[in-house]
């Protein structure tokens, strides 16, 4: 598992994609802040109300987005040159190839995270508000990520069976308003991008309860396992187009 891990993560080298994982979550800061900026008159709570402007660009939109162009990007080396047969014929398991890049993915999502903190900490202090920093914009940060893992393992799933870049990213962003509608309908417990709405604080900064963040967490975990054990078994099972 360890060798499959630092093989995908060698694919990623001299690659842009650390670009992207800046550009977007700058994109949707810029954004947000843009319209803090010009609604501070109606915009009183200070860390908070930033928190609404920026999340909900980058939380709803962007973070869905940059995940799926991270799975399709990952998997963009074994769609060229038939490389797809010397994989499945390899001696590392379906299993250990799928999960290695499950987890690089997730570790491109939470460095994009982490980025996209600290510059809402930046917009803060710049913005001179003068609360201290709350400390829950960080968990409701993790709590994204932990959705984000659920959407990766969909991603992952479209990005390896679909031979175009563009396609699985398309889908990814269908995928973004049903999860509106789904959280809108108050059923966003059932749906991927439902749950990085609700984890991101991105329509509701309001807590979830002690039983809300247990069905959250659990959500979370049967929707990587079922995503993760469909793509696992359509790889054993299934040929793959490659170019």
């Amino acid at each position: 598992m360890i060798r499959s891990i630092s093989a995908e993560w060698l694919k990623l080298r001299h690659s842009r994609i650390s670009l992207v994982l800046a550009i977007l979550p700058i994109i949707s800061l810029l954004i947000g802040c843009f319209n803090y900026y010009f609604n501070q008159a109606a915009l009183q709570n200070g860390w908070y109300s930033l928190w609404t402007q920026v999340s909900l660009f980058y939380g709803e939109f962007f973070l869905p987005i940059l995940i799926a162009i991270c799975c399709a990007f990952v998997c963009r080396l074994e769609h060229n040159n038939r490389n797809w047969n010397m994989v499945l014929s390899s001696p590392m398991s379906v299993t250990s190839f799928f999960m290695a890049k499950l987890v690089i993915v997730g570790v491109l999502i939470l460095a994009a995270q982490g980025f996209f903190m600290f510059m809402y900490w930046a917009a803060g202090k710049l913005f001179a508000i003068p609360d201290a920093f709350p400390m829950e914009t960080i968990i409701w940060s993790l709590r994204g990520w932990f959705a984000s893992l659920s959407i990766a393992a969909l991603q992952l799933g479209l990005s390896i069976r679909i031979r175009s870049f563009a396609t699985p990213i398309g889908i990814g962003l269908c995928a973004v308003f049903l999860g509106l509608g789904m959280y809108v309908l108050k059923i966003g417990m059932l749906f991927p991008h439902s749950l990085l709405t609700i984890g991101m604080g991105v329509l509701s900064q309001t807590g979830l309860t002690r039983a809300q963040n247990v069905l959250f967490m659990l959500m979370n975990i049967a929707f990587i396992l079922i995503f993760a054990f469909w793509s696992i078994h359509r790889l054993k099972t299934k040929d793959i187009v490659s170019s």
